[in-house]
C-alpha cells in the first residue's frame, strides 16, 4: 500500500501526462492514465484527479493571479503539475495547508530546480493567506 506522498508523486505523473495530451490535442481516457501508474484503484487518487481536472481552468487562473512575471503555460509540464495539485489540495481538500504545501514543496525538490521550488512555494503560500476555503 501506497503513502500519501507517494500517492501524490501519481497523481503529479498523470496529471503531467494529462498535460502533455491536451497540448498534442490527442485524446486520452484517464482511467487508462490512473491505471497504467497505480494498479489498485484508489478514491484519494481518483477524486484528487478528476478534481484538478474539473476545476483546471479555475487553478489555472489562480496560479496565473499569483505568478509575477510569469504565467503557468510558460513553465515545465511537471511544475505545472505540481503547482495544480498543490492549489486544489488547499482549496478542495480536508488535507491540512500546511501538508499540502509541504508535499508540493517535496515533489517540486524531487523533480524542479530550487528557483521553482521556491516559486512554488510562494504562490501556494500567498494563495492559502490570501484566498478562502
Amino acid at each position: 500500500m501506497k503513502n500519501r506522498s507517494e500517492l501524490r508523486e501519481i497523481i503529479m505523473r498523470v496529471i503531467y501526462q494529462v498535460n502533455l495530451f491536451d497540448d498534442a490535442k490527442l485524446d486520452y481516457n484517464i482511467n487508462s492514465l490512473i491505471k497504467e501508474q497505480l494498479e489498485l484503484e484508489n478514491e484519494f487518487v481518483n477524486d484528487t484527479i478528476n478534481g484538478i481536472l474539473k476545476n483546471k481552468k479555475e487553478l489555472v487562473s489562480l496560479a496565473n493571479k499569483y505568478l509575477k512575471d510569469w504565467t503557468m503555460n510558460r513553465l515545465n509540464k511537471v511544475d505545472q503539475a505540481i503547482i495544480l495539485l498543490g492549489i486544489y489540495e488547499l482549496l478542495y481538500t480536508e488535507t491540512p495547508s500546511i501538508v499540502s504545501i509541504n508535499e508540493a514543496i517535496e515533489l517540486s525538490k524531487k523533480y524542479s530546480e530550487e528557483a521553482v521550488t521556491k516559486m512554488i512555494n510562494g504562490i501556494l503560500d500567498k494563495i492559502y493567506h490570501d484566498e478562502e476555503k
